[in-house]
């Protein structure tokens, strides 16, 4: 099989030959970006947490007419009646532990800063950025992290202070990621560091291996996973609590919650939305991505059925035109499986043509999501997985028309005459 036949052949049909090559290298440019972007998501919705993420549950209340001041009275009455939920709530059947907590991983509500090794350094000029978590002695079990180095705190490690308080804490347990991007040396136990800018020196008494940031948003990417996680229960008319039940005891907990919290208190706001299992913070925290996934999987289904439909065809119209010639070149000796190499070939040139234009605008279009979007840049792979898709399709497109030329008999030569 040569290639001058088929050159001189396209030049004769150079305005189908030139829309499928255009169709192909659009079809590769957006499939690229698309597998990209589905691959993105789908691995932004499967990373890990750094909790025990089965049976989890949150509860989020606020009283109704509690004291909101700043004085040291408001704040002790604020700080025991939170006291007294979480001693009823420890104590239902089917808890483990329970936590008061200012936020959860993908919770998207989130308190972030700096940490810095130098007093005075603040988000402009700290060392890294990080999220806090505020909770009691029992976090590290409820949440269930993975404490590598130093120790958990004590129930007299834990202090209360207000919303307002801008007041650092004395101790502080921090993520893995954290600890290395302060100290790449090690050893970070023992060290102190200074948040939000502070003069005041917190010191780090452990380190867990991973906790992620509550917010998924493109925003918090850099800092994703440098947590700070602080002894102390916040104080205020609004509160979080995080649960931990026993196996197969989570819905069971979660219907009785309500109940347990009223009967302390009934001047409290608990609606339906009150009470969320992690699965469901999960799932709405991630809805986005896995919408954008399921979007970009059906338009690179569709582009894909329309670039395929079109290479059958052109191929077909191509193969009706040709039967004199196709039948001349079965006379003369032509097989069966020449004249579907020869289409073959054929649609490889094309394809071959559309996708070295496809390489750039595959390219061109991921630097425009990328100044446009926050997206990252596309690795090498990316472009190649769309090459090969793109051109197994074409293949496999042209197979049907370039079978049914390849089964034209030599007498279509003579009745053509």
């Amino acid at each position: 099989m040569t290639l001058p036949p088929i050159i001189a052949a396209l030049r004769k049909h150079k305005a189908g030959a030139v829309l499928i090559a255009l169709q192909i290298a659009l079809t590769l440019a957006i499939v690229c970006n698309a597998i990209f972007i589905i691959y993105s998501r789908v691995d932004a919705v499967r990373r890990p947490t750094g909790m025990d993420e089965s049976n989890l549950f949150m509860v989020e209340q606020q009283w109704v007419g509690a004291p909101s001041g700043d004085d040291a009275a408001s704040l002790q009455k604020q700080d025991a009646m939170l006291r007294e939920d979480l001693a009823a709530l420890r104590a239902m059947p089917g808890v483990v532990s329970v936590t008061p907590s200012n936020s959860m991983p993908l919770l998207n509500s989130s308190w972030n800063g700096s940490a810095a090794l130098k007093p005075g350094v603040d988000l402009r000029g700290g060392n890294a950025r990080t999220t806090y978590y505020f909770g009691d002695d029992q976090f590290l079990s409820t949440l269930g992290l993975h404490l590598i180095a130093g120790r958990n705190f004590t129930a007299a490690d834990v202090v209360n202070k207000g919303f307002r308080d801008n007041s650092q804490p004395d101790i502080i347990i921090v993520t893995k990621a954290l600890a290395d991007k302060l100290f790449p040396q090690g050893n970070a136990v023992g060290k102190v560091i200074y948040l939000n800018g502070d003069t005041k020196p917190s010191t780090i008494v452990g380190e867990v291996e991973r906790l992620q940031a509550p917010s998924v948003d493109s925003w918090a990417a850099g800092f994703v996973w440098n947590a700070t996680i602080a002894p102390i229960r916040l104080n205020g008319n609004f509160a979080r609590y995080v649960i931990r039940t026993k196996p197969g005891q989570l819905d069971t907990v979660m219907r009785g919650v309500r109940d347990v919290l009223y009967k302390v208190d009934p001047m409290r706001v608990l609606d339906d939305d009150s009470v969320k299992s992690f699965a469901d913070i999960r799932a709405n925290a991630y809805r986005a991505d896995v919408g954008m996934a399921m979007l970009m999987a059906v338009v690179c289904l569709i582009l894909l059925a329309i670039t395929a439909a079109g290479i059958v065809g052109l191929t077909s119209f191509w193969v009706g035109q040709r039967h004199r010639q196709i039948g001349v070149r079965r006379a003369l000796g032509a097989r069966k499986i020449d004249i579907l190499h020869y289409f073959q070939l054929e649609n490889l040139l094309i394809a071959g043509a559309g996708a070295l234009v496809g390489i750039v605008l595959a390219i061109g279009l991921n630097k425009v999501l990328m100044l446009n979007f926050e997206m990252s840049r596309m690795p090498l792979v990316y472009v190649l997985g769309g090459l090969a898709i793109v051109m197994a399709l074409g293949q496999l497109a042209v197979f049907v028309p370039a079978r049914r030329a390849s089964n034209v008999p030599p007498v279509v030569a003579t009745r053509s005459v």
